[in-house]
């Protein structure tokens, strides 16, 4: 037996939240450092302001984060006197921005709390930082031992947000229940995991019932029932999923196929800077299901992935089948897929493709 805890996330959710920033932020002290991304800080600024405005809580300033969730940006961020001033920091933005301040708040012992203004991904409640090298380039998972003291999820901020934003969260959001459930299989599960496990259902199903109106309603800027319930699938349940499958600071049950593909195909020249990094987690959950065999489940997400514009076909994501195999080594050997029910294979990845080309050229006539 052992001892060990699980620290999990609180946060609050609605189109008035910001009125709550005293309530929970004013036990940890008065100064605040803001830093966050520059179209971030500049939608949530006025309104953060507005709202602790007869507070004792002072903002010392607002600061970019840098452009990359780098360490070097978070040693600069470090060494900046306001930062070293302040009693706490306001994370504002989306993932990169929220995990540069996850991470300088480790590296400095101060209290993080976050203001998303997108919703892609689960950045805002974890206990993880996904750390790039300057290059833009993939560096490591940070983890810690705690998420955020406490996130802010204004659903007006979200909704007059771009939609591909919330587009692409949700296909990482319900490759946390494929791939989770994929790579677990067969394994005797510790508590904490087992739970991430059966949480991950929640990653999938409010996306397949609201997923679509949520998108419409992002579209006309409004806040409504499907889009609440499709930012808490993306920020929050994958949130909590990611802290259970991870508490043992492995990838084993939080990554799989999926994500062995994403990671292949962005070795391929500005492939990232035109696909953004959930859509081309959700096609690849396509090419999961292929391999495992679950075919009805295949064409349930296909038929999904069509309904919302999400990619179906190599031709989606401007790449060629000889470009894609010719990163079949990469992905059977991505550290996403070594910790997996089978081996997967380059003959079973050809199987896959060759499958999706098929049904995708049997359905495309009825577009």
């Amino acid at each position: 037996m052992q001892n060990y805890s699980m620290m999990l996330p609180n946060y609050s959710i609605g189109p008035a939240v910001f009125e709550q920033i005293e309530q929970f932020c004013s036990p940890y002290g008065k100064t605040v450092i803001a830093i966050g991304g520059h179209n971030a800080m500049a939608a949530a600024r006025p309104l953060i302001a507005q709202a602790i405005a007869d507070s004792d809580l002072q903002i010392l300033e607002f600061l970019w984060y840098g452009g990359e969730a780098s360490y070097e940006n978070v040693t600069a961020l470090q060494q900046h006197p306001l930062v070293q001033q302040a009693d706490m920091i306001f994370a504002i933005g989306g993932g990169k921005a929220l995990d540069t301040c996850k991470c300088l708040g480790i590296k400095t012992g101060k209290p993080v709390f976050t203001f998303p203004t997108i919703a892609s991904t689960c950045a805002a409640v974890t206990s993880v930082a996904i750390m790039y090298h300057s290059d833009g380039s993939f560096c490591e998972p940070f983890f810690f031992s705690q998420p955020p003291a406490h996130a802010f999820i204004q659903t007006g901020l979200i909704a007059a947000a771009p939609t591909q934003y919330l587009w692409a969260g949700m296909g990482d959001t319900y490759a946390k229940y494929y791939e989770t459930s994929v790579s677990a299989r067969g394994d005797q599960l510790e508590h904490f995991n087992g739970l991430g496990v059966q949480m991950s259902r929640q990653c999938l199903e409010p996306l397949l019932q609201y997923g679509k109106q949520a998108l419409d309603d992002n579209q006309r800027q409004q806040c409504t029932y499907a889009l609440e319930q499709v930012v808490l699938a993306v920020i929050v349940t994958t949130g909590l999923v990611s802290i259970f499958v991870t508490r043992e600071h492995t990838s084993d049950y939080n990554s799989g196929l999926a994500h062995g593909i994403f990671y292949a195909l962005t070795t391929l020249p500005h492939f990232e800077a035109t696909h953004l990094h959930g859509a081309v987690v959700g096609f690849g959950v396509l090419l999961l299901l292929l391999c495992d065999k679950q075919t009805a489940e295949f064409e349930r997400l296909y038929q999904f992935n069509r309904s919302v514009g999400l990619p179906v076909s190599l031709q989606d994501l401007e790449i060629t089948p000889a470009q894609m195999e010719s990163l079949y080594p990469s992905v059977i050997n991505a550290k996403d897929v070594q910790h997996y029910p089978y081996p997967i294979t380059i003959p079973m990845l050809q199987q896959a493709f060759a499958q999706l080309d098929s049904y995708h050229q049997k359905i495309q006539p009825s577009r």
